[in-house]
């Protein structure tokens, strides 16, 4: 399977009609982004777990829905994505990562799916009923560190398990333009356009090492970016571009690749 990484930007993408990216996400399905059937489960690594050490969530029933966002529209509050848990992937997932000397991997047995996770989901896959587990990024570990972790993953893909970066490609929240509609005409700040412009250059031309020393290399880079693994043949595919607030980029995209033991995943906020 293809692996994808989903800019999911603001939690008011559950509510907000007036985002692309929303109608991006709600034609998943029909458009057959991640093929033509459903994948047989879900692993989605959000920007918003993090812990000092990898850890997944199993879960031996349904997900709970964790509302992480704070002052926002009370009927967002009440939206639930009542996925079941995928035990046996988020395990399959621990010894992938022990294996390949990433451990300790912790399990969480209480923790549901954060809005990183629920969000995107519950527009690409409404019904709520393909099994999902959730993975934790380390933020004091740089894009190779996560380059090489996604890199481990790769065998899940052979059993029909999707692979989710979910974050948002710019996410700055000190300086976000709340009153910036999608329709509006206010300008994109030039900060937020090159690093954008960066990304989407340095991924489609396949500079992944320029992705992983994002911080050396890319315009105004003080975001937490991680590519996952990719082989050198991967190809990078721009699926979706959109803004809203003025600085947060919904920048999405496909990583197919052409060799069965390589994985990408991205993973933004």
């Amino acid at each position: 399977m293809d692996t994808f990484y989903i800019s999911h930007g603001s939690p008011t993408l559950s509510i907000d009609d007036s985002l692309p990216a929303r109608h991006f996400l709600e034609s998943w399905e029909r458009a057959g982004l991640a093929g033509p059937q459903p994948p047989r489960a879900i692993l989605i690594v959000s920007g918003h777990w993090e812990t000092d050490t990898p850890a997944v969530n199993v879960i031996r029933g349904t997900n709970d829905t964790i509302y992480d966002f704070y002052g926002f529209p009370e009927q967002m509050y009440k939206l639930t994505y009542p996925a079941p848990g995928a035990p046996d992937v988020a395990i399959r997932t621990k010894k992938l990562l022990e294996d390949a000397g990433f451990g300790p991997v912790s399990e969480d047995h209480g923790r549901g799916l954060d809005h990183g996770a629920w969000v995107p989901l519950m527009l690409m896959y409404p019904e709520a009923n393909i099994p999902v587990c959730q993975l934790s990024v380390q933020t004091d570990r740089d894009g190779t560190y996560h380059y090489d972790l996604g890199k481990a993953l790769a065998p899940l893909r052979d059993d029909g398990v999707l692979i989710v970066g979910s974050g948002s490609a710019t996410h700055n929240l000190r300086r976000i333009l709340r009153t910036f509609a999608p329709t509006s005409d206010e300008p994109v700040p030039e900060w937020v356009a090159e690093f954008d412009a960066w990304l989407r250059e340095s991924l489609l031309n396949g500079r992944h090492d320029d992705v992983k020393r994002y911080e050396e290399r890319a315009p105004f880079a003080k975001l937490h970016v991680a590519l996952g693994a990719a082989g050198p043949e991967a190809k990078a595919e721009l699926i979706h571009r959109s803004w809203s607030n003025a600085t947060l980029s919904y920048a999405s995209y496909r990583f197919t690749t052409k060799q069965e033991d390589t994985l990408t995943t991205l993973v933004c906020d």
